[in-house]
C-alpha cells in the first residue's frame, strides 16, 4: 500500500535512531566502567547485545567513537550552558565557564579521554572537540572583542586570542586531571587571573574590575550586546 510507505519508513528509521541512542549510552556506561581503552566487545556487552549486532547500527569502532563524541560533547556543553549565557561582569563569566569545563571533565574523566585522547581513533573525536572549542572561544571572541572597542583599541585580534585561551584551558585541564595537585577551584582562579591580567595588560586600566562594570551600566557602554552562545553542534561528519 504505497500510502503507508511513507510513515512505516519513518516509524522503522526512528526505532533505528532510538536503538542507536540508547547504545551511545550504553558505549559511554562501558567507558565509565572500563576506562578510555574500552574494547568494543565490552561497550557491546554493556548494551546487552554482541559485536555483530552493534555494527548492524554502526559502521565501524571510528562511527560509534563519533557517536559517542557527538553525545559527550552536547552534555559538556549543556553542563556549561549557565555559565556561557550568563548575565554577569565578563571576569566573572569566564570563570564560571572554565570551572563549568573543568567540573564537567572533572565529572567524566574517562569519557573526556576517549573522545579527546584516545590513540587508537584519535580523529574521529577530533572534530567534536574543536566544536565545543570553537562555540566557547567564539563567546570569548565576543566578550574580548567587545571590550577593545570599547576601550578604542583595534578588535582584529580578538578572535586569535580567545582560540589561543582555549587551548590553554583545555591543556591546563588535561594536565590538571592527570596530576590533581591542586583543587579545581585554585586551577580555575588561577586561569581566570591569567587570561584577566593579560587582557588588562592590553586594555589599559581602569573600568576592567565587575564592579566597574555593573556601576557602569549606561546606555553608552551597552551599544555592544552582552554575547550569547547559540549552541548549535555540528552533524556528524560535518566540518571533518
Amino acid at each position: 500500500m504505497p500510502q503507508n510507505d511513507g510513515p512505516v519508513k519513518r516509524n522503522a528509521r526512528d526505532r533505528r535512531a532510538g536503538r542507536r541512542a540508547e547504545m551511545v549510552e550504553a558505549a559511554m556506561a562501558a567507558v565509565r566502567e572500563h576506562g578510555a581503552a574500552v574494547s568494543v566487545a565490552e561497550m557491546a556487552a554493556s548494551a546487552g547485545i554482541t559485536k555483530p549486532v552493534l555494527y548492524r547500527y554502526f559502521e565501524d569502532r571510528a562511527d560509534l567513537q563519533r557517536a559517542v563524541g557527538l553525545r559527550a560533547a552536547e552534555w559538556l556543553m549543556e553542563r556549561m550552558a549557565p555559565a556561557l549565557a550568563a548575565d554577569t561582569g565578563p571576569q566573572n563569566q569566564i570563570a564560571a565557564v572554565i570551572d563549568a569545563f573543568l567540573a564537567g571533565i572533572e565529572e567524566e574523566p574517562e569519557l573526556w579521554r576517549f573522545v579527546v585522547h584516545n590513540p587508537a581513533e584519535r580523529q574521529p573525536g577530533t572534530e567534536i572537540v574543536e566544536d565545543v572549542r570553537e562555540q566557547i572561544a567564539r563567546l570569548l571572541a565576543q566578550l574580548i572583542g567587545a571590550r577593545l572597542r570599547l576601550a578604542g583599541r583595534d578588535s582584529g585580534a580578538a578572535e586569535a586570542w580567545a582560540h589561543g585561551l582555549v587551548g590553554m584551558v583545555q591543556s591546563a585541564g588535561d594536565w590538571w586531571l592527570e596530576r590533581r595537585t591542586m583543587s579545581r577551584e585554585d586551577l580555575t582562579r588561577y586561569l581566570t587571573a591569567l587570561i584577566w591580567d593579560g587582557a588588562a595588560g592590553i586594555l589599559g586600566d581602569a573600568d576592567d574590575a565587575d564592579d566597574a562594570d555593573d556601576a557602569n551600566d549606561t546606555d553608552e557602554t551597552r551599544n555592544d550586546p552582552a554575547p550569547v552562545l547559540q549552541m548549535v553542534p555540528k552533524e556528524a561528519g560535518d566540518g571533518a
